[in-house]
């Protein structure tokens, strides 16, 4: 009776699997019913989800595939080990900035339009000798294996905008995220030494670019950001990650908890 697939929004800073308790909660008729999800969204990710209602599961394979769109922010001039402003610092001040950002750029989203490999970035649930890469990278056990790679293929790549943001409205979004995600991802480590790159980075003003990008299932949007950052020489996070479409569901059309 209930094998569907329906189309929600996962808010920033939850699991998808506490979306599934959510779900739960507010449809009752769900209440003992299975749920899986197909695409996974990380915690401080925002946007569509597919949720695969009782038997629906059983075809999970043909959600998993489907393209995907996103709408995300980069922040220049900063590294983390998780990619993103869920992650430690990997320096306590604010790296140089190219003078020619924009054509740096557009060099890089020519360069990525096509099939390619991509590394699983260190904190994601892809697994290695039974257990997730996450798992390893908190142990600080990396360097025993060998980062797994995967094929991807981007469609459409383009800048949106880049502008420059003061240091107040930086700081608040980035402890924002923090404070909103539920689940341990160490936030109290990762608040200890953002606060303390804020101590020293008052007054400054942050370079962000926006972007918006056609890909395939199993792309990582904050590796992008990560490999950008990298290419021009100033380090980049995703600020903000935001799935616009899976497939032929669009955000528009979600439903809201």
């Amino acid at each position: 009776m209930y094998d569907k697939v329906l189309s929600f929004y996962k808010p920033p800073g939850i699991t998808p699997n506490k979306l599934i308790d959510l779900i739960r909660k507010k449809y009752q008729e769900f209440a003992d019913v299975k749920i899986g999800f197909a695409g996974r969204l990380d915690p401080l990710a925002h946007g569509v989800m597919l949720m695969m209602i009782g038997d629906e599961n059983k075809n999970r394979d043909k959600y998993l595939n489907l393209s995907k769109i996103y709408e995300f922010q980069v922040l220049f001039g900063l590294d983390t080990d998780t990619y993103d402003v869920l992650g430690f610092l990997q320096s306590n001040k604010i790296n140089m900035i190219p003078v020619n950002l924009e054509k740096q750029i557009n060099e890089f989203i020519k360069s990525k339009i096509g099939k390619q490999v991509q590394v699983y970035p260190p904190y994601s649930s892809k697994t290695v000798q039974g257990k997730p890469l996450f798992q390893w990278a908190r142990e600080g056990r990396l360097s025993e294996i060998e980062l797994p790679t995967h094929e991807i293929e981007i469609f459409n790549f383009d800048l949106l905008k880049i502008k420059e943001v003061p240091f107040d409205q930086i700081q608040k979004k980035i402890l924002e995220n923090i404070n909103s995600v539920d689940g341990d991802f160490r936030q109290s480590e990762t608040i200890k030494k953002w606060t303390k790159f804020f101590e020293s980075a008052e007054g400054l003003t942050f370079k962000i670019a926006s972007f918006k990008i056609e890909c395939s299932s199993g792309t990582y949007v904050r590796s992008l950001g990560h490999e950008l950052g990298k290419k021009i020489g100033s380090g980049g996070i995703a600020l903000d990650i935001l799935r616009v479409k899976v497939g032929e569901y669009t955000l528009s059309k979600s439903n809201k908890l």
